[in-house]
């Protein structure tokens, strides 16, 4: 009986195992890879396939495998290899960008990619929705990880030198940073995302107020010299400041994202533009020298508004030269708090009733010098009880207030007289007048002087023969030696006589008569 035959033959072993072990591994191999994603770049300078890492605190999380161009050939299409046990990181807010050499505001980083290379930096994402395509941000952002602290809004018209890095200022010390800012769409306004670390972000509140503390901030206005500095590196590359009026009173800190205004320097902070400004129109007869748009409206030396406009006008009729001055009024200033309002009363019949009250009691407009360094012009409103008596015309547009004669053009009117006065005088006769005089005066001196010569001599004279080895004075006291003996021998004799008169006649006693 003839032996069965196997249906598998061992030949067949070998390329079995083969096929085996080859999905085993192929299977170990795609089990131990992690996830490939695709991000788009700008531009891939600095990236390279197969070299370009991805980093994350650090640590190689992903290696570029492929760069290509788009269609359109406006981007770069990079894929990237990551580790295994990364899929928790690529989530939807997750954020790419490239890692270069880069000077921002007062930051230097990247220094180690001059000798390593670009890398890709990245951001975990808190977002629970797992994505594989993303887009590289074009800049490092600034403020990474979890760094305590709340981003705010800023608008200003004129980024200045401002620039993302740019570091955030509280009572001079860095508390922040810049993230980034942008162009509005309409061009007029750019939007700063300021970040502020905490703690210090609690005193951001509503009424606080930012503005520019790039270099030195150097005015001489109407107020006089003001000089405003933050530290010497925002001297260098500018920064930001920020600080609530010690006169407000305490308030919660400002929500996240909360929009305020960037002013370009502490003055302007903390006397900003006129709110729900009224505008009204000054007319002055006399120069405006010295006042300019944006001069303060002063009321008894409180400012109440600012200087719109300055314009010049000629009455046709009468050939009268005038200057139409628009100002706008901050009524909010003028301290009016309007507690309840009656049903037949509204916001505009109040104003026009206490405008009409200031201006029947002799409230007008002046033009005033503020600085006479340098001649800057302010408008002051004040009583001025003898003023002409006037109203307000409210169908004008703008209505105009009562003006008054200022005290610039007196002023220049007093020195045009002092100066015609001086002119007037003979000043050349008064100047050969007292060359004259002087030169007598020359002439007495030195007479006086040769008679002081005179006299100096004569004492010198004097002292030689008073001196003590003097040949003079020793005959002076020889002879008044002598004197005194004889007036000494005249008191013997008279005492003599005295107790012998008879000597006269008889001679003395003993002698010879």
């Amino acid at each position: 009986m003839p032996k069965k035959r196997t249906r598998f033959s061992l030949v067949w072993v070998i390329p079995v195992l083969a096929a085996i072990v080859g999905a085993w591994v192929a299977v170990t191999r795609i089990l131990s890879e992690g996830p490939k994603i695709t991000i788009v770049f700008r531009t891939a300078e600095g990236l390279e396939a197969g070299k370009t890492k991805i980093h994350y605190n650090g640590v190689d999380v992903g290696t570029l495998t492929a760069i290509q161009l788009s269609d359109d050939h406006k981007h770069v299409i990079t894929t990237a290899q990551m580790a295994p046990k990364t899929e928790g990181f690529l989530v939807n807010d997750t954020k790419f960008w490239v890692v270069k050499p880069r000077i921002s505001g007062a930051n230097v980083t990247g220094l180690g990619t001059l000798i390593s290379g670009a890398y890709i930096g990245m951001e975990i994402g808190a977002s629970k929705e797992d994505r594989r395509d993303f887009v590289a941000l074009e800049t490092q952002p600034v403020i990474t990880g979890e760094v305590p602290g709340r981003f705010f809004v800023l608008k200003t018209p004129d980024l200045g030198s401002i620039d993302t890095g740019t570091p955030i200022y509280f009572r001079r010390l860095q508390v922040g940073q810049v993230a980034s800012y942008n162009m509005d769409q309409n061009g007029k306004a750019l939007t700063v995302k300021a970040f502020v670390r905490a703690p210090y972000d609690q005193y951001v509140n509503g009424d606080t107020r930012f503005w520019h503390a790039s270099g030195i901030d150097l005015s001489l206005t109407a107020s006089g010299l003001s000089v405003q500095t933050q530290s010497a590196l925002s001297i260098l590359i500018g920064g930001i400041a920020f600080e609530t009026a010690p006169s407000v009173m305490v308030q919660p800190p400002a929500e996240e994202h909360t929009a305020f205004t960037l002013y370009g320097n502490r003055a302007e902070a903390f006397n900003p533009p006129p709110r729900n400004p009224q505008t009204y129109q000054l007319i002055f007869t006399d120069s405006v020298r010295g006042l300019v748009a944006g001069a303060p409206v002063e009321f008894r030396g409180i400012r109440v508004g600012e200087v719109a406009d300055i314009t010049a006008q000629i009455d046709l009729k009468t050939f009268k030269f005038s200057v139409p001055v628009t100002i706008r009024l901050d009524p909010q200033r003028l301290g009016v708090k309007i507690f309840e309002l009656g049903p037949t009363l509204n916001l505009e019949s109040m104003r026009r009733k206490l405008i009409d009250s200031l201006v029947s009691h002799g409230v007008r407009a002046q033009l005033r010098t503020g600085n006479l360094l340098t001649g800057s012009a302010f408008v002051s409103l004040d009583f001025f009880p003898g003023a002409p008596p006037a109203t307000v015309d409210w169908s004008q547009q703008p209505v105009q207030l009562p003006t008054i004669r200022g005290t610039l053009e007196a002023t220049e009117e007093t020195v045009e007289n002092i100066i015609a006065k001086i002119d007037k005088m003979p000043l050349k006769e008064i100047g050969d007048e007292l060359r004259k005089a002087i030169a007598d005066l020359d002439l007495t001196l030195t007479s006086a002087r040769g008679a002081l010569d005179s006299a100096h001599s004569t004492l010198d004279n004097a002292n030689t023969l008073v001196a003590p080895n003097s040949l003079q004075l020793e005959k002076l006291d020889q002879t008044l030696d002598e004197v005194s003996r004889a007036a000494q021998s005249l008191r013997v004799l008279a005492d003599f006589l005295e107790r012998h008169p008879e000597a006269l006649l008889r001679g003395k006693k003993g002698e010879a008569k």
